[in-house]
């Protein structure tokens, strides 16, 4: 394990676009899985499914593990610090400052992914200095290429990602958003 410090400090929470990006915390643990035990949230991303108590607290313990890393951030979406909403995600990675997100099917529709997006790419341009920010995401995936789209980030001309993941091919797209 290295003795470098994570770049991320031990408590996080970000303001803007008429949200509060908080840590999860304990109290978090029984709301999670109305936001992530959703075929859409299993069909789209890596999130376990099905999703209950147990993968709850597992997913609270590894997002711990990850900002001690130093690898990535996962917060909570709310509007107000209260009840979460979704989830938005922020990774490090050789390939870039990747962001990721999922929004409980109860709340969609009010542009909580966009607004997300947008905050936690204010962070990582302001604060950790990154120079692009991108998405990878699914072409058939409509509505995160709308919110792709919506936060200004541009298909990029690279390679696109085959893999596997639940039994299930995907192909992803890698959408870049560059420092302003």
């Amino acid at each position: 394990m290295s003795s470098t410090p994570s770049p991320f400090p031990a408590r996080i929470e970000l303001t803007g676009e008429g949200l509060v990006l908080r840590d999860w915390t304990e109290a978090d643990l029984a709301a999670m899985p109305d936001l992530f035990d959703h075929p859409d949230v299993a069909h789209w991303t890596p999130i376990v499914s099905p999703f209950d108590e147990t993968a709850a607290r597992a997913r609270l313990d590894k997002a711990r593990q990850l900002r001690a890393e130093g690898t990535s951030i996962l917060l909570a979406i709310t509007t107000d610090g209260g009840a979460p909403l979704g989830e938005v995600m922020l990774r490090r990675a050789p390939e870039g400052t990747e962001i990721g997100y999922a929004v409980g099917p109860a709340h969609r529709g009010q542009g909580l992914a966009a607004r997300a997006v947008r905050v936690m790419a204010a962070y990582a341009f302001g604060e950790l200095g990154a120079e692009q920010v991108i998405l990878e995401l699914e072409a058939e995936n409509a509505s995160s290429v709308a919110v792709a789209k919506r936060t200004g980030f541009s298909l990029l001309d690279v390679p696109l990602i085959e893999g596997e993941e639940k039994g299930r091919p995907f192909v992803l797209q890698t959408w870049g958003l560059n420092r302003p």
